[in-house]
Formats: structure tokens, C-alpha cells, sequence
């Protein structure tokens, strides 16, 4: 049985395709195929509030090649899930219905509670159970945060501040203060160290190119500080050809790093923990719960 996950963000739409495994009552995800493509959906929407005919066309084009390849994968389910971008874009609802008519596919437009739900869904897993975490997840468009105490969540809140917000010069000085005043409410009640988890493809991507890959999948905040001043050192060539970023990640992962670095440090969070998970992972999930619902019905 396979499902398949579409998540469109404000710098690129993945598809992830996996197989559910299952041993001795234990449900796992195997992924069988990922695609990901540079839409860069949040360079019209964040300095014209809107999605270009152009990108409407890379759009079309993307999700019916994703649609193909879910028939020769034989998907049982799928879900399509959009973000920031597709959020604040004043044409997204007659673009989400003309590709409805003509590929029978559904874009789902989901706030940022949602988004974080979805992740939140698969992360709480992979944490320890007597620890207190502040769960930072930075897209294109948007930072979604979360406050952890003994895997139980307190409180969640989205930001209007993302990667590809901050390249385009689009963010507000407001934001960054609302971010770090809501984080600043958060931990007074919280008793001992408050860690880090990060979500995205761009800690993601810090992380590996890090001295600290280990087992835990931790690095150090003075660590995340280093790789972050070491990629900043790099032009965006350089950083395509040294260090083989792709061109789509190569200009958003410094403003990324940024964003990670302002939230631990307001937490005063000692280490992040880099678990490699996204919303694509809390949509196969979504996906997988229906199936059970379905099934018990």
C-alpha cells in the first residue's frame, strides 16, 4: 500500500511517495520516490500578491507529472497541501479551481495552525519524553513555532517570516518582534533547558554540511552559528559549485539560518535537533489515519 504527500511552499512543491511497512504491530514509511522543483511561488506573491500566468503554467505542468507518476506508482491515497505562498496570493482560488476542472487534482489551502499540526504530528515522536523543546519549523513564507514540555504541546503560533519573505527584503520589523516577544511569554513558566527542534529543508541541509553529523542528530547552537557564518562567506556561485547547493537553496539558506539563530537564542536553547522530517511526512500520516478511520467504519 503506498500514499503520496504534495506539499507546495513558497520555494519549492515536493512529492513524496511512500510504502507503509509493518512489523510486529509497528507502522513505518518507506519512501519509494521524492521529487522536488524550485516553483518559487513566494517571489510573486511576497512583491506582487500575486501567482503569475508563468507560474500558474509550472504549476500545472508539475502536478501532472506528479499525478503520473502516483498511477504508475499505484497510490492508494494522496493529499495536496499549500502554504504560505498560496495563503496570501489574491488569485490562488480561481487558480486552485481551473486546475481542479482540467487534472481532477485538489489543492487543500491550509493555515499556519494546520501546517504546524501536520508536522507536529510526526515530530512529537521523536522526542524525549521529559524534556522541553521549542520546535521551530522555517519555510519560504512563514515560521511556524511550537512549545513542548514532556511531549505535550503548550502553545503554537505562525509567523510571517520565511526564507524566501526575507530575500525579498518583505519582511516587517514588527514580525521579528512579535516572534521573539511571543517566545519570550512562552518560557517563563518552562522549568530547566528548553532545546531546539528544527524542521525544513534548510536546517536540514545546515546540519549535514556540519562537523557534528552523529547519530543524535544534534549540533550545537555555536555550531549552527559557525556553518551559518562559513556559508554566508561563500557567493551564491560558489555556493552552487563548492558546495553544491541547488541554485533554489543556495540564495535562501543564509536568511534560513538566521531564523533558527534569532529563535534558540531568545529560548536561550543550548542545542537544535535536526530530525529530518517535514509536512510532507505529516500528511502521509494524515493520509494513514483516514485509511484506519475508513477501514474501522
Amino acid at each position: 500500500m503506498k500514499f503520496a504527500a504534495i506539499d507546495i511552499g513558497s520555494n519549492a512543491a515536493r512529492l513524496q511517495i511512500s510504502s507503509v511497512l509493518e512489523d510486529e504491530g509497528v507502522i513505518s514509511f518507506k519512501r519509494v520516490e521524492y521529487v522536488r522543483f524550485a516553483l518559487r511561488l513566494g517571489h510573486d506573491v511576497f512583491i506582487d500578491g500575486a501567482i503569475s500566468p508563468e507560474s500558474e503554467v509550472r504549476i500545472f505542468k508539475l502536478l501532472q507529472a506528479y499525478k503520473l507518476l502516483m498511477e504508475l506508482h499505484e497510490v492508494q491515497d494522496y493529499a495536496i497541501c499549500a502554504t504560505s505562498a498560496m495563503r496570501e496570493a489574491v488569485n490562488a482560488a480561481e487558480i486552485i479551481t481551473r486546475i481542479n476542472k482540467i487534472l481532477e487534482m485538489k489543492i487543500n489551502v491550509i493555515d499556519g495552525a494546520r501546517e504546524a499540526e501536520l508536522i507536529n504530528d510526526v515530530v512529537v515522536q521523536s522526542l524525549h519524553p521529559q524534556k522541553n523543546y521549542l520546535h521551530i519549523d522555517v519555510g519560504g513564507g512563514s515560521t511556524e513555532l511550537n512549545i513542548y514540555r514532556n511531549r505535550e504541546k503548550l502553545a503554537s503560533k505562525s509567523f510571517k517570516i520565511g526564507s524566501v519573505r526575507l530575500l525579498e527584503g518583505k519582511e516587517k520589523e514588527s514580525d521579528w518582534d512579535k516572534m521573539k516577544q511571543w517566545i519570550s511569554l512562552q518560557i517563563v513558566s518552562m522549568d530547566g533547558p528548553i532545546y531546539a527542534v528544527g524542521t525544513g529543508g534548510n536546517i536540514s541541509k545546515l546540519y549535514n554540511i556540519s562537523s557534528e553529523v552523529n547519530e543524535s542528530k544534534t549540533m550545537t547552537i555555536d555550531e549552527l552559528k559557525k556553518i551559518s557564518v562559513y556559508v554566508s562567506s561563500f557567493t551564491f556561485e560558489e555556493r552552487v559549485h563548492k558546495l553544491r547547493l541547488n541554485t533554489d537553496r543556495a540564495d535562501v539558506i543564509v536568511p534560513a539560518s538566521s531564523i533558527y539563530l534569532a529563535a534558540m537564542e531568545c529560548a536561550g536553547c543550548p542545542s537544535i535537533f535536526v530530525p529530518d522530517l517535514g509536512l510532507k511526512d505529516g500528511i502521509l500520516q494524515m493520509l494513514f489515519d483516514r485509511y484506519k478511520a475508513r477501514k474501522k467504519a
